[in-house]
């Protein structure tokens, strides 16, 4: 019997899935409610047998605080899945979301058999994303096109380290890093989209889904 919590702030959504998840043999709900730092007030309080394998997470809520990438990567270096419950308003979010460690997102026009389907396949192991959500995922025009050392350049010193420490990081010379970047501003401008300064870099890259890191780290996110 696998164990789900559903964090929804809709009422009648959040008790349709519980229904829905319960009417199963194989699934249970053990928690459901309306947003995420209730939900971990909840878990730090309860026991381990009793905590959820998986967690239904409404990606953006009218009431209360948002869930963050850092909140997923929580839950899922807890050892739990995080499939996404979405209408999908922020495509650049949902990236950010997959990127920090959830298996699946799910829409909330799809069907019973596609949401059963999706919890499923996530609880064994695997990914999950509705065809129609995967396009707007996918799919921005106004996202440039990065190489891989680009999009590494861009995330580490948006997160900012120094031309030098990227440099170091990626492993060329502080020139090649700083050739990177301006082919970075190159195609931002080139999308109507200039990034002149650091800030601006910041925020364009926070919009397009990459994982930015704010204490010195090096660790680095790619756009989806």
């Amino acid at each position: 019997m696998y164990r789900v919590a559903v964090v929804e702030d809709h009422l009648l959504q959040r008790k349709y899935a519980t229904a829905l998840i319960n009417a199963q043999s194989d699934m249970a709900v053990v928690y459901d409610g309306e947003d995420l730092p209730s939900f971990m007030t909840w878990l730090d309080k309860s026991a381990r047998f009793s905590r959820p394998r998986l967690v239904l997470l409404d990606l953006m809520v009218e009431r209360g605080p948002n869930a963050s990438p850092e909140d997923v990567r929580r839950l899922v270096a807890s050892g739990m899945h995080v499939v996404l419950f979405s209408a999908l308003a922020s495509p650049p979010l949902a990236r950010q979301m997959i990127q920090a460690g959830a298996s699946g997102v799910i829409g909330k026009r799809d069907s019973e058999t596609s949401i059963l389907a999706a919890l499923r396949a996530v609880l064994a192991g695997e990914s999950w994303v509705s065809p129609e959500l995967a396009v707007l995922i996918a799919h921005d025009p106004n996202q440039p096109r990065l190489s891989d050392q680009e999009e590494r350049a861009l995330v580490l010193y948006a997160s900012g380290l120094s031309i030098d420490s990227v440099a170091a990081s990626i492993g060329v010379k502080p020139g090649t890093a700083k050739k990177y970047l301006h082919r970075v501003r190159e195609k931002y401008a080139a999308v109507d989209r200039p990034v002149a300064s650091r800030e601006e870099l910041i925020r364009a890259a926070a919009r397009d889904g990459y994982s930015l890191r704010h204490d010195g780290g090096t660790s680095v996110g790619t756009s989806g």
